[in-house]
């Protein structure tokens, strides 16, 4: 590239929108400390990240429920979110309806496995090793 030829821009990339329609608006007052927070859940085509304002004290479940993520996810039975793990920027909670939440957390939604990990590894291994 010459010195007068334009350097070709990298591609700009912006964070997809958060969905701030899920949950309802807490009114900020000096005396309620409001917590922003968001909610996670992918699926391998589609994901969603929901911008909530929480009171303070808002539980990872309390945050889930109000995130409304059936509603966003119709394809997918409503166990997939009330039985499902939580966790906070990867890690899992243990207890997440007593985990109280901070602001500027990420809740995030894990799905169950289809399959063991160990039990994919073993069946590769066995694969690999019947057609050695």
């Amino acid at each position: 590239m010459g010195a007068d030829s334009p350097r070709p821009s990298a591609p700009r990339v912006e964070p997809a929108p958060a969905d701030h329609s899920a949950g309802p608006d807490i009114k900020e007052d000096a005396s309620d400390e409001v917590l922003r927070v968001e909610v996670a859940f992918a699926l391998p085509h589609k994901q969603r990240l929901v911008a909530l304002r929480v009171a303070k004290g808002t539980t990872a479940s309390e945050a889930l429920a109000l995130a409304d993520l059936p509603s966003l996810f119709p394809e997918l039975p409503v166990e997939t979110f009330s039985e499902a793990s939580l966790g906070i920027f990867g890690k899992a909670l243990k207890e997440p309806s007593r985990q109280i939440l901070h602001d500027g957390d990420r809740v995030e939604v894990y799905r169950p496995l289809k399959i063991d990990p160990k039990a994919a590894r073993a069946e590769r291994a066995a694969r690999s090793r019947s057609s050695s």
